[in-house]
């Protein structure tokens, strides 16, 4: 008896909507594409990066409403020159480590 095992998982594929754009801006985007890049890849990257940093941005607004709320529960707060003398120390040691 043999049994076939399909342990992987093909991953589906979908596509983006088609984007217009202006004739200049399509010139531009293929004027910037490194050797053997595609202008498909290009914008897959493009998306992929924004993708990453709106996650980045939405994760780090979290974390300061939250830090906020902490604040405001435990009446905890740091003053403004601590956090320019900490931030300053971080600075130098960053310069001094170069």
């Amino acid at each position: 008896m043999h049994r076939r095992c399909d342990t992987v998982k093909l991953m589906k594929t979908m596509t983006i909507p088609p984007l217009r754009v202006s004739a200049q801006l399509r010139r531009q985007a293929e004027a910037v594409l490194e050797e053997g890049e595609t202008l498909s890849s290009f914008m897959l990257d493009a998306l992929q990066k924004s993708v990453a940093q709106r996650l980045d941005q939405q994760a780090f607004v979290a974390r300061g409403l939250a830090s906020a709320a902490k604040a405001r529960r435990t009446g905890r707060y740091v003053s403004t020159d601590a956090v320019i003398e900490k931030l300053s120390k971080r600075l130098t040691r960053a310069r001094l480590a170069r």
